[in-house]
């Protein structure tokens, strides 16, 4: 059974950073590509970040130059670096994986909440 969880979210103050993790089991990442997203309050699903298996990596505008996606293939694990964070940035956030040449993310995590106060 493929599974994703995420873990890292918390209460933090504007300004400050997290760092999300996203862990597969069931199936490693391997030649996935793994996604963030988020979802806020009273909003839709929003793109944050992707990475694909050679490392290639695009960013929402809302994250360019604050947030870094990275991964791990040995420890099955991808990272997204979030810094100098703002309440703008309060949402729920999610990992999701496609398969290499897949256009939809069938696997999801059940997300980790990430509140940023002012």
């Amino acid at each position: 059974q493929v599974q994703l969880v995420e873990s890292g979210g918390g209460l933090v103050q504007a300004g400050d950073s997290l760092r999300l993790s996203c862990a597969a089991s069931g199936r490693p990442f391997t030649t996935d590509t793994v996604g963030w997203f988020r979802r806020a309050p009273g909003k839709g699903r929003e793109f944050v970040a992707t990475i694909t298996w050679t490392g290639s990596t695009t960013y929402a505008d809302s994250g360019k130059g604050r947030f870094t996606i990275s991964r791990d293939n040995t420890k099955n694990t991808v990272y997204l670096q979030m810094n100098s964070l703002k309440p703008e940035d309060t949402a729920v956030y999610y990992c999701a994986r496609r398969g290499l040449g897949n256009a939809d993310y069938h696997y999801w995590g059940q997300g980790t909440q990430v509140t940023v106060s002012s």
